[in-house]
């Protein structure tokens, strides 16, 4: 029983959104949002990335940091830039990038079902990651960025959805520079919202695709601001945190690939053959892995198959069939002797929509191997938080991104 609000969001004027909506602040490094953002200040990115508006060695988790997104979305406010809805609304957001298309619902996602583990997780979360969104959240006294939320397809909801996008206009229809085609349709219709609540009510769980770190957030400072009013209530804006939920069958995943600095003190024949003890290893013309349990590599200009064999990973655990639990095992920790990916600086991560060639230019300058994996699925995603496991740490690379600034959410 999915408890789902609807909220008097924070939204562009239309003719400027697309000045305004940005990539999340967590996709993008210094350099890249800087150069984006540069000869545009309504990027959305002077607000959740505002350590651009400094130099380079500027510490990001520093308050002038944090005081100037602060500063900058009052100055949207001000300007008129943002302007909110008269009403508690869900938004129906679509968003397409090329034959995909995944339509969801923006709502406010109840901090209460996160903490009981019914908006259910499948990773860790990192303190200092946790720290900073927990900090820009309360200090800006508003959620900037949606995470994006799955359930289990739901055919009335699906239908219900289309009926208003079929039968209404939308408030944004624009492509990013990207080529990410994003359409907004309000819903601010009573009984339209009144129905909807009532169809989420027989959604029994959601889980979190992307956005563990927010949703993290979310819990903090609904307990930081729980402390601090003396009249709290179940009904208090920041007891629901800004969400967008799609039906599983709709997200897509793409893999997410590694890069290794060094064969951990072995020559590249010691290292394939220690390979071939687990997996099938042979020279290949195609970087793209095929299907699960099929790994590519690039080493020494050249690309390798590794097809994982039977017996180097338990079939029916869900976590450690997966693809990522499987390279880590038998490469990055019993070959590479390469643990604690999280924080180890030997290993670099980078997410499937930068493809194969990112890859061979990062072997080309500060890394010696790198290796693609197929997508984890959306079931596999669920198996696992059903399981009440998590998986290894950049296990999924959603696409396509959820812009901020979009919607946002007052506290």
């Amino acid at each position: 029983m999915s408890d789902i609000r609807p909220f008097k969001g924070l939204r562009p004027r239309p003719e400027l959104v697309q000045k305004v909506a940005s990539l999340p602040y967590d996709v993008l490094n210094y350099q890249e949002a800087r150069e984006l953002a540069k000869d545009n200040p309504m990027s959305f990115l002077h607000v959740i990335k505002a350590e651009i508006d400094f130099g380079p060695d500027v510490d990001i988790h520093s308050n002038k940091v944090y005081k100037r997104g602060a500063e900058n979305f009052q100055k949207f406010l001000q300007d008129g830039i943002l302007i909110q809805d008269d009403s508690p609304c869900f938004y129906i957001y679509q968003i397409a990038m090329g034959s995909h298309t995944q339509t969801g619902l923006m709502a406010g996602a109840s901090v209460d079902e996160y903490e009981k583990g019914l908006i259910k997780k499948h990773e860790f979360t990192i303190k200092d990651k946790e720290d900073d969104r927990t900090c820009h959240v309360d200090i800006l006294n508003a959620d900037t960025g949606p995470v994006m939320l799955s359930y289990h397809s739901n055919e009335e909801i699906d239908k219900h959805l289309k009926k208003i996008c079929d039968t209404s206009e939308p408030a944004y229809d624009f492509t990013a520079d990207d080529g990410i085609k994003h359409v907004l349709w309000v819903v601010s219709e009573a009984r339209d919202v009144e129905h909807i609540q009532k169809l989420f009510k027989n959604v029994p769980a959601m889980y979190i695709a992307d956005g563990h770190h927010r949703s993290a957030a979310a819990f903090r400072v609904r307990n930081l601001r729980k402390e601090r009013n003396p009249n709290h209530t179940p009904d208090e804006p920041y007891n629901h945190f800004l969400a967008v939920a799609f039906p599983n069958n709709q997200l897509q995943i793409l893999g997410y690939y590694r890069t290794v600095k060094d064969l951990g003190g072995l020559e590249p024949e010691t290292f394939i053959s220690r390979l071939s003890e687990n997996f099938v290893v042979s020279q290949t013309d195609d970087p793209m892995p095929q299907r699960p349990r099929h790994f590519t590599m690039f080493l020494d200009g050249n690309w390798y198959s590794l097809t994982a064999k039977n017996g180097s990973f338990p079939a029916h655990d869900p976590v450690l069939s997966l693809d990522v639990s499987i390279l880590q095992k038998n490469i990055l920790e019993s070959v590479l002797n390469l643990y604690g990916i999280r924080t180890n600086d030997r290993i670099d991560f980078i997410g499937g929509i930068r493809g194969t060639k990112e890859l061979e230019r990062r072997c080309s300058q500060d890394m010696r191997v790198a290796f693609a994996l197929y997508p984890t699925s959306i079931d596999q995603l669920m198996s696992v938080s059903d399981s009440g496991q998590v998986m290894p740490p950049k296990s999924t690379w959603f696409e396509p991104k959820l812009r901020s600034g979009i919607v946002i959410k007052s506290l």
